[in-house]
Order: C-alpha cells, then sequence, then structure tokens
C-alpha cells in the first residue's frame, strides 16, 4: 500500500469542505509519491530540489514510474516543478488502478473527478482498510495530503474539520518542504481558475453589452 493510494480512498471515501477536482487530487497524489520515494531512500531534498538517489523498486508500478522519472542531472527539479510535470493525468491513472481491484464496485465512478460534495460508498477491500487505519490513527502526513484538498475528518460537533495537521507538524525537513510545495501548487491552481472565470465573465458582459 502506498501513500497516493491511500490518498485516493480517502478522498472517494470523505467528503470536501470544497469542489475537489482532478487536478486538485493529481498535484496532491504527485506529492504524496514524493513522500514514498523520500521515505524509500529514492531520492533526497536539497532545499527544495529533488536529488535522485540509486534507482530502487517498492513493487508499487506507478511509485516506480515516478522514480524512474525524476531528473537525473542537475540542476534537479524543484519539488514544486515535479508536482506540475508528474501530475499531469495522474488522477484518473490511480483511479485506473482502483478500479482494475474492483470493477464491479468502481465502474462509473470517474464523474467524482469534476464535481464531489459527498462520499462516495465505502467497498471493502486490503487496501480501503489500510487506508481506512491510516486516517483513523490521524496518521500526520496522510490528514495533511487531504486537508490540503479540504478533505477533514467530522469534529465533536459534528462539522466537517479540514484543517488537517499543520505543516510544521508532519516530520522533518523534507517533508515539510513536500508538503509545502504541494499547497503552493494547489493555490497556484485555484488562482489560475479564479484568473479564467474573470476573463470568461468579462467576455461574457461584452457579448452582452447593448
Amino acid at each position: 500500500m502506498t501513500t497516493p493510494q491511500d490518498l485516493l480512498i480517502v478522498a472517494l471515501n470523505f467528503p470536501s469542505g470544497r469542489d475537489v477536482g482532478q487536478g486538485d487530487l493529481s498535484l496532491a497524489l504527485a506529492g504524496a509519491e514524493l513522500l514514498d520515494l523520500v521515505d524509500a531512500g529514492a531520492l533526497t531534498l536539497d532545499d527544495d530540489r529533488l536529488v535522485p538517489g540509486p534507482g530502487r523498486t517498492t513493487g508499487d508500478h506507478l511509485l516506480d514510474e515516478a522514480g524512474a522519472g525524476l531528473i537525473r542531472q542537475p540542476p534537479y527539479e524543484t519539488a514544486e516543478e515535479w508536482l506540475w510535470r508528474r501530475g499531469r493525468g495522474l488522477a484518473e491513472a490511480y483511479v485506473a488502478v482502483l478500479e482494475a481491484e474492483a470493477p464491479a464496485a468502481e465502474g462509473g465512478r470517474r464523474h467524482w473527478l469534476r464535481r464531489r460534495s459527498e462520499a462516495a460508498p465505502a467497498v471493502d477491500s486490503p487496501s480501503r482498510r489500510h487506508a481506512n487505519e491510516r486516517w483513523a490513527d490521524r496518521e500526520p502526513v496522510l490528514v495533511a495530503l487531504a486537508g490540503a484538498l479540504g478533505i477533514g475528518q467530522p469534529s465533536e460537533t459534528g462539522a466537517e474539520d479540514t484543517a488537517g495537521v499543520p505543516v510544521a507538524d508532519t516530520g522533518d525537513g523534507p517533508v515539510v518542504t513536500i508538503l509545502a510545495a504541494v499547497n503552493d501548487a494547489l493555490t497556484e491552481l485555484e488562482a489560475v481558475r479564479q484568473r479564467r472565470r474573470i476573463e470568461e465573465d468579462a467576455f461574457d458582459n461584452v457579448w452582452r453589452a447593448p
């Protein structure tokens, strides 16, 4: 089981305080891959630059693909550069793996990548049990990644707590750097969306003007 898989399952099974688009999830999944690669010793960070270590296999196809895709000549990529490059279409790739595990249960659920405000029905499997255990234990890295997507756990008052775990509480320097890069990339993506909406509204107003 990997952190990206766990994050996807959490995103499927718990509602978000905002719309989670495919782009948002793809960026967060790419960040989760980096965290697992650091943990596996496949890379280290020099400030915010990704320095590949010796080639290693993790036993997970998508994670090994991520490791093989690291830039191996200096100057190395920054964490945020990696998120934008690796993140293209990554949510679809992880959903496909999940659907292959239980196609009958997952079929037809791709719509959630576009707009989802309610939790999807949970389906029991080893991967889901693993993800749900990490979530129930409030594992800091998983909670921080989910929190970046607006996904939290019910508070004592019954309201959804989307604050997650502060970045500073999630571990050592590389973990903090990667999580900060995920948050920055998500903020930038939302800013791009807002600019597009403003431009589209302005264009519509021009055509509607007498």
